[in-house]
């Protein structure tokens, strides 16, 4: 069953719309505080992803509301003995960042990738959404694992609330992103109101709000508010008027990141195409996530969410049906 969402810290306001560096980096900012005003220029093309992607630490285990995982291990995958997952570097600590969002400090590009579910390829029966998340050199930093209620899963299909559970190299969930269920939820004319908005709250360490995605009203294209704690509007992202689903859109899906007045474009969100056979056949998402290097790291944790909740609004197919 449905792990319970974690209540806001006492005296939070309900939501609503209001060291190691590796080669190649960059260091990271002394400080992690509110965002500059001025963020550099994104980069222009995603790093290539790797050919093979291990599987997380062990298996997931919840036990008493807790959320649990082995001790990190170099797994192969199935048939590929002798390749062990690359995984990055653990950062050492740094004051005022919280445990685990180390990493995003040294990266200004993700890669998300889906993994293939065989049982619902092959039968149509909807399964917990995993993700591998990579770095440009092909080295993975986080896996996604989503928790959600089995009969949920099948009857509202992507409509579903659900929990992300975002781990480390070290198996520690360092990120939790929560979505609740809205029946009426997804429209952008109506998206003005908060019951027709789809939420997400992002926690890390979990129990700690760090920010919120919101999904804004619009006359046809989608558009969402990243938050901070405070409710105070960092980032914009707008996406396309036209979101083409299907094996015939060769094309990547393209969604801006703009600053809070719309006057930078500071990062994207790119679907990309994953190939004839994966779109035809699963609804295994890739993903691009572009973001200045020097953005508050918190706010890189509230971007990478709203890849979850882009890719269930409009990616996520029901019984390998475009919904």
């Amino acid at each position: 069953m449905s792990q319970p969402i974690a209540s806001q810290p006492q005296g939070q306001g309900p939501p609503g719309y209001g060291s190691n560096p590796q080669a190649g980096y960059g260091a990271p900012p002394g400080q992690y505080g509110a965002p500059p005003g001025q963020y550099g220029a994104p980069p222009g093309q995603y790093g290539a992803p790797p050919g093979q992607y291990g599987a997380p630490p062990q298996g997931y285990q919840y036990q008493n509301q807790q959320y649990t995982q082995g001790q990190p291990q170099m797994q192969p995958m199935p048939g590929q003995s002798g390749q062990p997952v690359k995984w990055m570097n653990q950062p050492e600590a740094i004051s005022g960042c919280p445990p685990g969002l180390e990493y995003l400090t040294q990266v200004d590009q993700l890669l998300v990738k889906q993994q293939v579910e065989l049982l619902e390829m092959v039968t149509g029966w909807e399964t917990a959404n995993k993700y591998k998340v990579v770095n440009n050199l092909g080295q993975q930093v986080y896996f996604a694992a989503e928790e959600s209620d089995m009969c949920t899963r099948q009857c509202c299909g992507p409509q579903r609330g659900f929990i992300m559970h975002i781990t480390d190299n070290m198996g520690q969930e360092v990120i939790r992103v929560q979505r609740e269920f809205k029946c009426c939820a997804g429209c952008p004319w109506c998206a003005g109101i908060d019951c027709c908005a789809h939420f997400l709250t992002v926690e890390s360490p979990v129990g700690h709000p760090i920010g919120y995605v919101r999904q804004m009203g619009s006359c046809w294209e989608p558009r969402y508010a990243l938050l901070d704690a405070d409710m105070n509007m960092i980032l914009q992202i707008k996406g396309p008027c036209c979101i083409c689903q299907g094996p015939c859109c060769t094309w990547d899906q393209e969604f801006n990141v703009f600053s809070k007045d719309e006057s930078t474009e500071v990062g994207k969100i790119s679907k990309q195409w994953t190939g004839l056979i994966k779109e035809m056949f699963t609804d295994a998402d890739n993903f691009g996530v572009t973001f200045p290097m020097d953005l508050d790291v918190k706010m890189k944790a509230v971007l990478l969410a709203a890849v979850f909740l882009i890719d269930f609004m409009f990616f996520e197919q029901k019984q390998n049906n475009n919904n």
